[in-house]
């Protein structure tokens, strides 16, 4: 085991990966949780390490370094992040305030209910907030989850879905327009979404579908 000293001479990364299970290195994964907040940055398996050593170390668990965690993890969906997280996550430490708030909003983006959504994040204002890049975050995860859903969307469809209506709303489409593909239509402001797999299916030829007629010949007497 590396002393303090040596310790200090590694990334938060090589720690992980060099000694994941050295509780020593417990306060420098909790800063880590911090400056991800802090510079908008993430990290999943250092997220998840620091979970797994709060197992260990029960007596150290910082609920609110936890609550940090799982915002961050909600904020990389569609990823299951969450879930990874949430399950080193003991049923008590779930049972707090923070905790239970987040497994509810993380239910509502799982099943696409964003007004419910919204509303149960502004009663979190506080300590959401305290994320930044939280909201747009959830953003870019709604735009997507449309985008996988329909083909064209009704301007107050995704007003409803992005928290947004009037000047806000008008900016946040333009950027899409320009990033993203999105066409806006001009005789009932709806957005048409760029193609995909999901919201425009093609049925495909393979290369072994057509069956010449005499193979098929030969079958009819079977059947008779």
């Amino acid at each position: 085991m590396e002393s303090p000293k040596e310790q200090s001479s590694y990334t938060v990364e090589q720690l992980v990966a060099v000694n994941p299970f050295n509780p020593e290195i417990l306060p420098d994964l909790e800063n880590y949780v911090n400056e991800q907040v802090t510079l908008q940055t993430y990290s999943l398996d250092a997220n998840l390490c620091l979970l797994r050593l709060y197992q260990f170390e029960p007596e150290r668990m910082n609920t609110h370094v936890v609550a940090r965690i799982l915002i961050k993890a909600l904020m990389a969906m569609p990823t299951p992040d969450f879930s990874l997280c949430l399950f080193l996550i003991p049923e008590r430490v779930q049972m707090d305030e923070q905790c239970k708030a987040l497994i509810v909003l993380s239910h509502y983006l799982e099943t696409g209910r964003f007004q419910q959504f919204w509303d149960e994040a502004a009663k979190n204002r506080h300590f959401l907030e305290s994320v930044p890049g939280f909201e747009q975050a959830i953003q870019a995860y709604a735009s997507h989850l449309l985008s996988l859903s329909y083909q064209k969307v009704p301007r107050s469809v995704l007003a409803e879905a992005v928290n947004m209506d009037g000047a806000s709303l008008d900016k946040f489409i333009e950027h899409q327009v320009a990033n993203s593909g999105w066409i806006v239509e001009k005789e009932d402001g709806s957005i048409v979404l760029p193609q995909n797999e999901f919201n425009h299916p093609e049925l495909k030829k393979n290369a072994g579908e057509n069956v010449p007629l005499e193979h098929i010949a030969r079958i009819f007497p079977i059947l008779g």
